[in-house]
C-alpha cells in the first residue's frame, strides 16, 4: 500500500526544498531564451483573498510552463506601499504607516508562498523602501530635467475641514467629506503635473501589442483626439485686456449656428467680464459649483443649468453678438475651457436654449425642412442653410470649406484636441514618495541633487486625524538649504501619487539590488519588454497608461531603445463573493488560507482554474472544490500503485500512446492560450482513460510509464508540490520543474478511422467508418454510395452537400 495524499506536509517539504536549493532564481546571464511573465503587484492591505490568487496562480501556471519549454523565466512578486491605506491605518490605529505597511507584507508574502509559486524571491521590490523610492525620486527628476514635470495652478476637491484635497472617490453621498462628511468644495492648489498629454498620439498606437481590443478602445477614448477647428470670438470689455475667447469645436460646420457661448465657471475671465447687474448671480453660481465634482458636473442624468454673465462676444463669421453663459457642464481643465454653443444641432445645447429661452437657428437642413422651429437638435447629415456662401453645400464638404475660410480671415484654423489631461501627481499626504524639489526665496524652485536622495521620509511625523500630511509639521524635513546660493530653504511637502512607484517597477525587477542606477541598461536590454503582463482591466486608464507614458519619456531620453513595456497583454476576470466585489467594509472577503489548510494549496490553484476561462471570472463557490481534492487522489494512486499487466493487447497499447499524444498536444495548446479550465478537462478525461486502462491491463509496463509520466509533467505547472513529490517516488531525477515539458508527435496523434456521420435534409441516415484523412471529395462519395443514404436521395435532386471535415456530411435533396 502507498502513503495516503497528505497536502499539507508535502506542500511544507517542497516549499523549503525549493527555498533552500534556490530552485527558481533566475540567472541574467543563461544562454536559453528570455521570457519576462509578468503578473501585477498586490497593494499591501494585509491579506490576500481568494481574487488575488485567481489573479496568480494561472500566471504561475504559464510561467512553469514556459520554464519547463526552455525559456529562462522571470517570474518576480513584490509589494505596492504607498498610499492613502497606510497612512489611514496610521491616524486609526496610531501606529506608524511603515509599521503597518511592514507587518502586512511579512503575511503577504508568507501567504504568497505558501501558494507555491515560482517567483524568485531574490528580485523582491517594496516601493516605500528608501532603496526603491530613491529611484522613484530619481525619475522625478529626469522627468523634471526633460521639461515633463511642471508646477500649477489646478482645481482640486478640497474639504474645509480636514484641510486636504481628496480624490473623486473619496467625495461621498451629495459631496460630502468621506472623513468628516463637511461639505466638499473646488478650490484651486498649485500642484505638480507630468506632461503626459505630449504623447498623447502615441498613447492611442497599439502597433505591435498583443492587447484585449477593449483594453486599446478604452485608451485611445482615455486619450479622446478629436479633429476639428479652433475659433476666436472676438471680445470687448471695457477695462479687459482679451480681446478674444477660443474655442475648440468639432462642428465647424455649424459655426453660422452658435447663439449663445458658455464658459467653465472656474475661468479666469468669468470674474472680468461680468457685469455688475449678474454680479451676484454669478457669484452664487460659481460656489455652487466649486461644489460638485467633476463626475457630478459631466453627469448625463443632470438637467444643465447656467447663469448669463451679462457680457458678449462677437461671432467673427456673421457679425452677430453671443451672449456668454456660465454653466458647470463645462470643465475649465478640458481644451479652452469655453465652448460654442449652436443648440439646433446639439442635443445638450438644444436642452439648454429651450430652458432659458435662447435663439436655435437651423444651419444643416433635416431632411425635408420648410424653415420652421424643430423640435429636437438634429445632428445628421444635410445642406447647409443659413450660412452665407455656404449655402446650398454638403455640410461634410463645407467643413473644411469654413476652416480654410476662417484661416484666411485671420480667426481660425484646423486644430486638434484632447479630452486626456496631464497627469496630476501631487498628494497631501505623507505615505508616499518625496517629490525631491526645493523653495528658495532666491532662487526659486530648485531640484534636490541627484547626489542627496533619496530625500527620505522622517520617522518622526506625528499623524493627525485632519487629513494633512505631517510632513508640513517636521520641522527636520521642510528646514534645508538651497542647493544653489546655500542660503535657506523649504522642502516640498507633497508626496508623489503612488501610481508613480508602479509606473517602472517592472524595470526595477531587471536589476533590483542595483545600488547605482534605478536600473541597469544592459541587464533589462536583456529581459524588456515584459512578453506576457496579467492583471485586472481596471488599470487601463490608469497603471498601464503611465507605465507606458513612464517608457516612452525614458526611450525619448535615450535611456531604453524600445517605447512599449509589455507586448502581450491578459486580464482575467474578477472573482466575487456573493455577488459583489470583495472588500472587508461588505464582510464578503474569502480568505484562501481555510482552504489550503484543509484541502492544500494545488487544490485551490486548480479548483480557481477549473471553474471557467480565465477571463471570465465568476462568483466563489466552493461545492466543487472537493470534486479537486479527490481527482488529485486519484492521480496520487494511479502514478504510485503498482502496475501489472495481465495480458498485452497490441491495439490497446496503441489506442493508450494515441491518446497520450493527442492530451498532449491538447494541454500545450490551451495553456499557450490561456486556456487553464479546458486545459484540465483534458488531463481529467486523460486520468479516466489511463485508469481503465490500468483495469484491462492490457498495455505494456513501458507504454504505462511514459503516460504517467507525461501525466506528472503536464500537471506540474498547476500542481507543483503534488508532482514534484509524485516525480521524486517514481524515482526521476530532482526537480520535475526543470523537466522539459511533453511534445506530442502529430502523427502518432492521428485517429486510424473516424466515425462519418451522413445526414440527408439534416436527419441522419448513416454512420461509416473512414479514414481519418479522408478528403471532402472522398467523403462526398462515399455517403451517396452508401445503400441507407440511396433509399433517400434516389430519383431526386441533390441541391447540395455540407462537409464537416472529419465529422459530417448533410445531403439536401429536393
Amino acid at each position: 500500500m502507498i502513503d495516503r495524499y497528505e497536502p499539507q506536509e508535502i506542500e511544507k517539504k517542497w516549499q523549503a526544498k525549493w527555498a533552500a536549493d534556490n530552485l527558481y532564481h533566475t540567472p541574467d546571464d543563461s544562454p536559453k531564451p528570455k521570457w519576462y511573465a509578468l503578473t501585477m503587484f498586490p497593494y499591501t492591505s494585509g491579506d490576500l483573498h481568494i481574487g488575488h490568487w485567481y489573479a496568480m496562480a494561472p500566471s504561475d501556471v504559464y510561467a512553469r510552463y514556459k520554464r519547463m519549454m526552455g525559456f529562462n523565466v522571470l517570474h518576480p512578486m513584490g509589494f505596492d506601499a504607498f498610499g492613502f491605506p497606510a497612512e489611514n491605518a496610521a491616524i486609526k490605529r496610531g501606529i506608524h504607516p511603515r509599521v503597518w505597511t511592514e507587518k502586512n507584507i511579512e503575511n503577504m508574502r508568507k501567504q504568497l508562498k505558501s501558494m507555491g509559486c515560482c517567483y524568485d524571491w531574490d528580485r523582491e521590490v517594496v516601493t516605500s523602501r528608501p532603496d526603491y523610492y530613491k529611484w522613484t525620486e530619481w525619475f522625478f527628476l529626469k522627468l523634471y530635467e526633460a521639461g515633463l514635470a511642471y508646477r500649477a495652478k489646478a482645481p482640486v476637491n478640497w474639504c474645509p475641514s480636514c484641510q486636504a484635497v481628496l480624490a473623486n472617490e473619496q467625495v461621498v453621498g451629495g459631496g460630502e467629506c468621506w472623513r468628516c462628511e463637511t461639505q466638499v468644495v473646488r478650490k484651486d492648489l498649485v500642484q505638480w503635473f507630468f506632461k503626459i498629454t505630449k504623447y498623447a498620439d502615441e498613447l492611442m498606437q497599439h502597433e505591435g501589442l498583443d492587447w484585449p481590443e477593449r483594453i486599446k478602445i478604452m485608451q485611445r477614448n482615455w486619450v479622446g483626439k478629436s479633429t476639428g477647428a479652433e475659433i476666436e470670438f472676438s471680445l470687448d470689455v471695457p477695462g479687459v485686456a482679451e480681446k478674444k475667447i477660443k474655442v475648440f469645436t468639432t462642428r465647424p460646420d455649424t459655426v453660422y449656428g452658435v447663439t449663445f457661448m458658455v464658459l467653465a465657471p472656474e475661468h479666469p475671465l468669468v470674474e472680468k467680464i461680468t457685469t455688475p447687474p449678474q454680479k451676484a448671480a454669478v457669484e452664487a453660481y460659481v460656489d455652487k459649483a466649486r461644489r460638485l465634482t467633476e463626475i457630478d458636473r459631466l453627469s448625463t442624468e443632470r438637467e444643465k443649468d447656467g447663469v448669463f454673465t451679462g457680457a458678449y462676444v462677437i461671432n467673427q463669421l456673421n457679425g452677430e453678438p453671443v451672449p456668454v453663459w456660465i454653466a458647470d457642464y463645462v470643465i475649465w481643465s478640458y481644451g479652452t475651457g469655453a465652448v460654442m454653443a449652436v443648440p439646433a444641432h446639439d442635443e445638450r445645447d438644444f436642452a439648454f436654449a429651450k430652458r432659458y429661452k435662447l435663439p436655435i437657428r437651423v444651419v444643416i437642413a433635416p431632411p425635408g425642412y420648410e424653415g420652421g422651429p424643430i423640435s429636437e437638435a438634429y445632428v445628421g447629415e444635410g445642406k447647409m442653410i443659413n450660412s452665407a456662401q455656404f449655402n446650398g453645400k454638403p455640410n461634410s464638404e463645407a467643413f473644411d470649406g469654413i476652416i480654410d475660410w476662417m484661416e484666411s480671415q485671420g480667426f481660425g484654423k484646423k486644430a486638434v484636441s484632447y479630452k486626456l489631461r496631464d497627469w496630476l501627481i501631487s498628494r497631501q499626504r505623507y505615505w508616499g514618495a518625496p517629490i525631491p524639489m526645493i523653495h528658495c526665496d532666491t532662487c526659486g524652485i530648485v531640484p534636490v541633487p541627484e547626489k542627496d536622495l533619496p530625500v527620505l521620509l522622517p520617522e518622526a511625523a506625528e499623524f493627525r486625524p485632519t487629513g494633512e500630511s505631517p510632513l508640513k509639521y517636521v520641522d527636520g524635513f521642510i528646514n534645508t538649504t538651497c542647493p544653489r546660493c546655500g542660503g535657506p530653504a523649504k522642502r516640498e511637502t507633497d508626496t508623489m501619487d503612488t501610481f508613480m512607484c508602479s509606473s517602472w517597477y517592472f524595470l526595477r525587477y531587471c536589476s533590483p539590488h542595483d545600488a547605482e542606477a534605478a536600473f541597469d541598461p544592459e541587464i533589462t536590454k536583456k529581459w524588456m519588454p515584459v512578453d506576457i503582463y496579467t492583471g485586472g482591466a481596471d488599470h487601463a486608464v490608469m497603471h498601464l497608461f503611465y507605465s507606458r507614458f513612464f517608457t516612452m519619456a525614458l526611450r525619448d531620453m535615450g535611456r531604453l531603445p524600445f517605447g512599449e513595456p509589455f507586448t502581450r497583454l491578459f486580464n482575467q476576470g474578477v472573482i466575487t463573493s456573493q455577488h459583489q466585489k470583495m472588500s472587508k467594509s461588505k464582510g464578503n472577503v474569502v480568505n484562501p488560507d481555510k482552504y489550503v489548510g484543509e484541502l492544500g494549496a494545488d487544490t485551490v490553484r486548480a479548483y480557481l482554474m477549473f471553474v471557467g476561462p480565465w477571463e471570465l471570472g465568476g462568483d466563489w463557490n466552493d461545492s466543487g472544490i472537493g470534486g479537486m481534492s479527490r481527482w488529485f487522489n486519484r492521480v496520487w494512486k494511479l502514478a504510485l500503485e503498482d502496475y501489472s499487466p495481465t495480458a498485452f493487447d497490441t491495439a490497446e497499447d496503441a489506442a493508450l500512446v494515441r491518446k497520450m499524444n493527442q492530451v498532449i498536444r491538447k494541454v500545450n495548446l490551451d495553456i499557450d492560450k490561456l486556456q487553464f479550465n479546458t486545459m484540465l478537462a483534458a488531463l481529467m478525461d486523460f486520468t479516466n482513460y489511463l485508469a481503465t486502462a490500468k483495469e484491462s491491463g492490457k498495455v505494456s509496463v513501458e507504454t504505462w510509464n511514459k503516460a504517467i509520466e507525461s501525466l506528472a509533467l503536464m500537471l506540474a505547472p498547476t500542481a507543483p508540490h503534488l508532482t514534484e513529490e509524485i516525480w521524486q517516488r517514481l524515482g526521476k531525477p530532482y526537480s520535475i520543474h526543470n523537466q522539459s515539458f511533453p511534445t506530442w508527435d502529430n502523427e502518432l496523434a492521428k485517429e486510424p478511422e473516424i466515425t462519418l456521420v451522413v445526414q440527408v435534409n439534416g436527419k441522419v441516415r448513416a454512420r461509416i467508418q473512414a479514414p481519418a484523412d479522408i478528403t471532402e471529395c472522398q467523403a462526398t462519395d462515399v455517403a451517396m454510395a452508401n445503400d441507407r443514404v440511396k433509399e433517400f436521395t434516389t430519383g431526386k435532386t441533390v441541391k447540395s452537400v455540407v462537409y464537416v471535415p472529419g465529422k459530417l456530411v448533410n445531403v439536401v435533396v429536393i
